[in-house]
This record gives C-alpha cells, structure tokens and sequence, in this order.
C-alpha cells in the first residue's frame, strides 16, 4: 500500500465532537469519518509542488502558503486522532491542521501561485527535472501533468474550504 497524503476540510464543531468522542471512548474512538466529498488524496505531490516553487523562486510569502496547505500546522490538538488503535495516520506523524481563518490566507496565497509559469523553471528534459525536484521513477502521464493536476486539485480544495469557512485536516496514510 502506497502512503501518500490526505487532507479533508471539516467544520470546527465536527473537530470538536470528534474530539469529545475520542474523550469519551475507553479506546479512544474518536468516530472520524469526514465525507468522501471533503477529502483529497494529494499522492506523493506535496514535497514535489513544495521544490518546484523553491526551484522557480517562487515568493517567500507564496511558498510559505504553498508549505502550510501541504503541511499544516501543529498548533491545533490533533493528537487524539493518531492514539492507537483508531489512529488516522499510521504511517505518519501526528495530523496537523489549519483553522478557518489560516484556511481563507492559504487559499488567497495559492490563487495567486501560477504554476503553469513555475513549470516553465524545470528543465524541459523529463529526467533532469524529476531528478531536479526528487522525483523518483517516472510519472504516467508526465510530471508536469502530474504536478499540475495535483496543484490545480490542492487549489480548488482551499478555495472551497475557505468559501464554507471550514478547517483543513492533513495526515499520512
């Protein structure tokens, strides 16, 4: 099974009764569940989109908003959804997150991150931009594809989630 990671945009008050659960449970059973609609499966892209503004020169405002809707943050008390045996993350670290208003900045920051442009920064030959940015093997359709696909995907996510005013969980699985 590949890890590869998730995101999934929830409202505060399910964060909470999640968090009440697990609480509550005597194994900790924190009833996780966010709908299939508001979850993303982001593969293997994040540390890949992350280079790709590091080696494009992308703002550091912009990268900074590029490294937080991919990697969150530890400020939320998400611990109790990575407590054995019902952790989300079993091949990760504890799950970070992003609040509401961190969520509206992010995607405010990423609509203004033009990555077609970026892609124009990695050398034209498959390869030498793969090995440029850490990518290991090749990617059915082409990286660039590949990239694109997964930002325009992360984008639209924190545009929605900033529309419906609701946090941002990320975690491994």
């Amino acid at each position: 099974m590949a890890v590869t990671q998730q995101l999934a945009r929830i409202p505060e008050g399910y964060l909470a009764a999640c968090r009440q659960s697990a609480a509550a449970s005597p194994d900790g059973d924190h009833l996780w569940d966010p709908p299939a609609y508001d979850v993303l499966d982001l593969d293997w892209a994040p540390a890949l989109l992350r280079r790709v503004g590091e080696v494009a020169g992308l703002e550091e405002v912009r990268l900074d908003a590029l490294r937080r809707a991919t990697g969150g943050d530890a400020a939320l008390d998400l611990g109790f959804l990575n407590t054995p045996p019902h952790a989300i993350a079993p091949f990760g670290g504890t799950p970070t997150g992003l609040d509401a208003s961190q969520v509206v900045r992010v995607s405010e920051l990423l609509g203004q991150i033009d990555m077609p442009v970026l892609l124009t920064a990695l050398p034209a030959d498959e390869g030498e931009a793969a090995a440029l940015i850490g990518q290991v093997g090749s990617i059915t359709g082409g990286l660039r594809a590949y990239l694109l696909n997964h930002f325009n995907a992360l984008r639209h996510f924190y545009l929605d989630a900033a529309r419906r005013h609701l946090h941002v969980v990320l975690w491994w699985d």
